[in-house]
């Protein structure tokens, strides 16, 4: 396989739960999320907002209510310098008619294509990431205020690497992939 620059940046991203205290530059959070805008969306419905936490008293504020009881198990997230709380939105009628056609949230969809742009911008830069699913959804809705119809889907912590993950093994494509046949 010839050598790809994007290969090499997906295969060196790691999930990072270690953050150094070091703000993440706000022209490098800008270029992440502008990585996030260029993402395909089913009819280009963009139904996401991502909403950057790095004023360290409203997330301080936010992560207490994200990260409690049975979700503590990710309060690592809380030192993470930048918190991104992925948010999905009622999108276009013809992304929902698709939906209820193929039986398929393409809204997850589009956050997921959106949330992993932002992430491989972010390990381009020489940012860590890590998705965080395992939260207090309502609580952390809660504490940004957000209105009827939207939902954090996906928390992304952000910052600078205090840890170099080793690679997890990965199964080879021949197992999860074919030409021309099922």
């Amino acid at each position: 396989m010839p050598a790809s620059p994007f290969l090499a940046l997906a295969a060196a991203r790691r999930s990072i739960r270690k953050y150094k205290p070091a703000p993440v530059e706000r022209a490098k959070l800008d270029l992440c999320l502008e990585a996030a805008r260029l993402a395909p969306s089913a009819c280009n419905a963009q139904p996401y907002r991502f909403i950057v936490l790095d004023e360290p008293a409203l997330k301080e504020r936010f992560c207490a209510a994200a990260f409690t009881g049975v979700y503590s198990v990710t309060r690592f997230a809380a030192a993470a310098p930048a918190l991104v709380a992925v948010v999905s939105r009622t999108g276009k009628f013809s992304a929902w008619l698709g939906n209820q056609m193929q039986d398929t949230n393409f809204r997850l969809v589009d956050v997921g294509i959106a949330a992993e742009h932002f992430v491989l911008a972010a390990a381009e830069q020489g940012l860590g990431t890590c998705w965080i699913g395992w939260f207090d959804a309502k609580a952390a809705a809660k504490a940004l205020g957000l209105g009827a119809g939207k939902k954090i889907e996906v928390l992304l912590a952000v910052g600078y690497p205090d840890e170099a993950p080793p690679p997890r093994p990965r199964s080879p494509a021949a197992e999860f992939s074919s030409y021309n046949k099922p």
